[in-house]
């Protein structure tokens, strides 16, 4: 249970799980939490190039980027680090190399500026993206308890059950491939640029869902999941589509390099129907937990989460069994520093501290 004490608490967050910098100050006081600041620094034009993330130049340029952003947020707060109460920092899971900027960057305030630092699980922020709100007012932390939340992000997929604050539950999670890293994939097959979510959201809204019936992996009655299989029906059917394309070609005696190309068309129809396989199997399992577990909320986070499509169907589908449902503003869907702090704000009303000594990288941290 959170102790609401009557303190106005002001948190530093830091998250540096990936390849996004970002440093981030809420304000909080009883259940009300405030953004005062949450500056974002992306690395996606330098990954681009490769198709993905490269964690070694990932944790160079969070290097460079660390103390701009940390400065950046005390400003946009108009705070210094003397206000701050305490430091909540991602500790994992993530990649490692780019983790370790942010937890040493943190443990080093927290020792020369004597502040209680708070170690967070990722996942765990992903949730609290929920309890925050965008527009920089204060907002009772609105989701009722039991709640039901559905992270979905480049490399985790998961069904949380959450009794109360710091009470976790798993109920499903990805057996291969995360939601968002099939995306990506399929992005990338699709000849979509990086990163390839946002681009099949996209070039999606014209295409036919109904086009290809990619297969769904239902797994039966369990609530994990699996998308290796539909990455790789999507890799048999664009292989064929190309062949075909080149067939044609020869017949019509035209050579050209855009003769192993897919049609524009029939990308979006590939985008749109890849992508309904995703959102019909997400949607589904999640209503089955809702109902298999009596909640009273249903919030969904992460990456993915940003994805039009699975926001309307998972808010429709959530009305019709007379739920409620949470989803934070788009910005709030990528990894943040704000959600970080958000979490830590919750640990630091129960005082769970840590000594900044003991506070390490722990890519096996656990709910």
């Amino acid at each position: 249970m959170l102790i609401c004490y009557t303190k106005l608490m002001k948190i530093l967050g830091i998250e540096t799980s990936c390849d996004e910098t970002s440093c981030a100050v809420i304000e909080g006081k009883g259940k009300k939490i405030k953004i005062l600041s949450n500056i974002i620094s992306s690395q996606i034009n330098l990954h681009k190039k490769y198709g993905g993330v490269v964690p070694e130049l990932a944790a160079r340029v969070h290097i460079e980027n660390i103390i701009p952003a940390l400065k950046a947020s005390l400003n946009e707060a108009k705070l210094g680090l003397k206000d701050i109460d305490a430091i909540a920092v991602t500790c994992g899971p993530g990649l490692l190399v780019s983790l370790l900027i942010g937890v040493n960057t943190a443990k080093s305030l927290a020792y020369a500026l004597k502040k209680p630092i708070i170690p967070i699980n990722h996942i765990e922020g992903h949730i609290y993206a929920n309890f925050v709100s965008l527009n920089h007012k204060s907002q009772i932390l609105n989701p009722k308890f039991p709640l039901l939340c559905l992270v979905v992000s480049g490399g985790h997929t998961s069904l949380i059950l959450m009794k109360n604050h710091g009470f976790y539950k798993i109920l499903g999670q990805t057996l291969d491939d995360a939601a968002g890293e099939a995306f990506d994939k399929v992005g990338n097959l699709l000849e979509l640029p990086y990163p390839g979510g946002p681009w099949i959201s996209k070039v999606a809204q014209k295409g036919n869902p109904q086009k290809y019936n990619f297969p769904r992996a239902w797994l039966g009655e369990s609530l994990d999941f699996s998308f290796s299989g539909l990455k790789t029906a999507v890799l048999y059917e664009v292989r064929k589509l190309k062949i075909e394309n080149s067939k044609c070609s020869v017949r019509l005696k035209i050579s050209s390099p855009k003769a192993n190309k897919l049609k524009i068309g029939t990308i979006s129809d590939l985008a749109a129907s890849f992508q309904e396989a995703v959102v019909e199997v997400l949607v589904e399992k999640t209503i089955k937990a809702a109902k298999d577990n009596k909640v009273t909320s249903i919030c969904l986070s992460g990456g993915v989460a940003a994805n039009d499509a699975l926001r309307n169907r998972l808010k429709e589908n959530t009305k019709d069994i007379k739920k409620e449902f949470y989803v934070p503003g788009k910005i709030l869907c990528t990894d943040n520093a704000a959600m970080i702090a958000c979490v830590g704000y919750s640990h630091a009303l129960k005082k769970d501290f840590t000594h900044w000594q003991k506070v390490n990288v722990d890519l096996d941290i656990k709910l």
